[in-house]
């Protein structure tokens, strides 16, 4: 599955001044303005940088921030034979990979670096053909799985191994981090994109902080954090350490933290799809700035046009169907410090984004959420899916597009999570 140099394989046109100008939203009705447009920011731009009196070198200066990830290609090409097969064609997933790198003077304060670098967040974001939702799926980092035999960087190759999910990014990078998805999943990772420390901190920086909502006090040393119960708006540093934090907040869980990650991520959303980003130059610039500069991506996603393109096909969505969701698990049956896939939950799961049918979250009471988390509350269900007070899992009668007659004989599952659009203070 090929994007054609030029098109918009996220459903759109080619990259130019009329297209640039519509991600606005000018036009649509005020309900329908609010939109994941976290991304939608690089379409606007092709027409700012033109029309601005540098406009060509701002343009050639936010190109060549952004690193192409050559070596996961042709790693990739090597094993193309094993991958999965994408089933719907127009479909797109994308593997968000954070790095905890500690490598250069920025992210050397975070710790001493080993050499190598290990995922500490990483994120299946599936955009479906229509373009009329996105889910994002986390992989918990503790998660056990098998490891496929990876190119190390020094050249060596390593043997397939049975282990925690982030060794595998620690072991062989991107292309072993992709490798080990599609095997775990069955799914079809169309690109990635890996943002380290640093990088996230000037992106929240860029858009002047994000706000989110505390039920309580936190004060962690370790991850140099101290904040105020209620609504805190977060700069770089303080956000960091707030999606960062594992021991001093909640049960110390990582489960937690990934809750508390998909939260933020919620608001950093909303942040940036609000108009006073978007269609202001000078807050604009400071955006496209930081987020070119902390990217690593694969080649056809490594340039203006070609990020234009994948945000072209986001800026309609709403916010409340930007889905946030934990693959499910459980504790690993021979370490209950480990997570295994949580079945058959998991696989319907896989299942549903392969097909590229409907996948629905919602906020279950059996479980509690990031902000109740935080407060010491006792995680829910294992697997991963909302109940309701007999446990039973909870069914949604939407249809899908081409999935529309089956999903109306057999209604899509629930699955526990949130929307960029819910406000954790609410």
């Amino acid at each position: 599955m090929n994007d054609t140099a030029g098109a918009d394989p996220a459903g759109g046109g080619t990259l130019g001044p009329g297209a640039g100008a519509s991600a606005s939203g000018a036009g649509l009705p005020r309900r329908r303005r609010r939109r994941w447009t976290a991304g939608a920011g690089l379409g606007v731009a092709a027409l700012l940088v033109v029309t601005a009196g540098a406009g060509w070198a701002v343009y050639v200066k936010l190109e060549g921030n952004i690193t192409a990830d050559e070596a996961a290609v042709a790693e990739l090409a090597r094993f193309e034979r094993e991958r999965p097969t994408a089933l719907v064609e127009e479909a797109r997933n994308i593997l968000l990979i954070g790095s905890d790198s500690r490598s250069g003077n920025e992210n050397g304060r975070y710790g001493r670096d080993p050499g190598t670098e290990r995922s500490d967040t990483v994120i299946l974001l599936h955009l479906p053909a229509g373009r009329g939702s996105a889910t994002a799926v986390s992989l918990p980092r503790d998660l056990m799985v098998d490891v496929p035999g990876c190119l190390r960087g020094d050249g060596t190759r390593a043997e397939p191994v049975f282990t925690m999910f982030n060794q595998a990014f620690e072991q062989g990078g991107s292309a072993c981090a992709i490798r080990t998805v599609e095997k775990l999943t069955g799914i079809r990772v169309d690109h990635h994109i890996v943002v380290d420390f640093h990088g996230f901190k000037e992106m929240v920086e860029a858009v002047d902080g994000v706000e989110v909502c505390l039920r309580e006090p936190i004060d962690d040393k370790a991850a140099e954090l101290k904040l105020p119960a209620g609504r805190v708006t977060l700069n770089g540093e303080q956000a960091l350490g707030y999606v960062r934090a594992r021991k001093s907040l909640g049960d110390g869980s990582d489960t937690h933290r990934m809750e508390r990650q998909q939260r933020f991520l919620g608001a950093l959303v909303n942040k940036v799809s609000g108009n006073d980003v978007l269609l202001n130059p000078a807050k604009l610039y400071p955006v496209l700035h930081a987020a070119t500069s902390a990217l690593t991506t694969d080649p056809k996603l490594a340039s203006l046009r070609g990020l234009y393109e994948l945000a072209r096909g986001l800026r309609d969505i709403p916010t409340e169907h930007v889905q946030f969701l934990t693959a499910p698990r459980e504790p690993y049956t021979k370490d209950a410090n480990r997570d295994q896939l949580s079945q058959p939950a998991a696989e319907e799961l896989f299942e549903r984004l392969r097909r590229d049918a409907p996948v629905t979250v919602a906020q279950s009471t059996a479980r509690s959420s990031a902000t109740e988390s935080e407060s010491g509350a006792p995680p829910g269900n294992s697997d991963d899916m909302a109940t309701e007070g007999d446990g039973k899992v909870t069914r949604n009668e939407s249809g899908g597009q081409s999935e529309e007659a089956a999903e109306a004989a057999s209604p899509a599952p629930t699955f526990s999570g949130n929307t960029a659009a819910e406000d954790a203070c609410a």
